[in-house]
């Protein structure tokens, strides 16, 4: 069976839609698809990849306008007789064809308070609840999908006043963390922009790793930010004890 492919080719001042007819065989994926363009008729087709295995994050890319890891998105998930039209993310700069630069993420990264273990805590016991928390949030393969789809960064491109939601997830594994003395609300709040997610979700139905990015992550952090910053009882108290916030 033949399928028809387009890739996004060139770089950022001259873009164009190149259309390769390809052969298809019973289990391929769309990275499949990608390396048999670039072995038979386009070699010097840029794309990045890695595992092969979903775990990597590497193969991000936009399928028919959906956001999806090119290496776990089957051929055979859209119609025979449709098109599929490969991009690259819309939120990063792009590098070349199917490439971008993902740096400003790592950046973010570095921005965030590391995990800051008690003194004289020793070995802490932990209760399985509070490792099952934490656990969901160290899934994430970085892909960056969730920031892609991130209104906040892809419309407004307000990467300096958004971490985005993978910088979310991680500052909530940190802060759910029972033995974790870190404060990072603050920075959620006046340097990371908590404030401008508006529970939309994308980010969660995104994730190839199906982490509750929102449910279990943005809201909780939202609601911490709101109980130290603009609790009424709270203000008051500071105020009576002279701590300012």
């Amino acid at each position: 069976m033949k399928r028809i492919v387009r890739l996004q080719r060139g770089e950022p001042n001259n873009l164009r839609l190149d259309e390769f007819e390809i052969e298809v065989e019973t289990g391929m994926v769309v990275l499949d698809a990608i390396h048999l363009i670039q072995a038979t008729e386009a070699p010097d087709l840029a794309v990045r990849w890695n595992c092969k295995a979903g775990k990597c994050g590497s193969c991000s890319a936009e399928v028919n306008g959906e956001p999806k890891l090119t290496c776990m998105t089957r051929l055979s998930d859209y119609p025979e007789d449709q098109t599929l039209t490969v991009q690259p993310m819309k939120t990063f700069p792009l590098i070349k064809d199917l490439v971008t630069d993902v740096s400003w993420n790592y950046e973010v990264n570095k921005q965030i308070t590391p995990y800051q273990h008690a003194e004289g805590t020793g070995d802490s016991i932990m209760f399985q609840a509070e490792v099952d928390r934490v656990q969901e949030f160290r899934k994430c393969i970085e892909c960056f999908l969730c920031q892609d789809v991130c209104h906040v960064l892809r419309s407004h491109d307000m990467k300096d006043e958004f971490a985005g939601p993978r910088f979310m997830i991680r500052t909530a594994g940190l802060e759910m963390h029972p033995l974790d003395q870190g404060e990072r609300l603050e920075q959620l709040r006046n340097n990371h922009g908590i404030g401008l997610c508006n529970i939309t979700k994308c980010c969660t139905y995104a994730c190839p790793e199906h982490i509750g990015i929102t449910d279990n992550a943005i809201i909780p952090m939202k609601e911490r930010v709101v109980d130290e910053y603009y609790d009424p009882l709270k203000w008051l108290w500071n105020m009576v004890t002279g701590k300012s916030n």
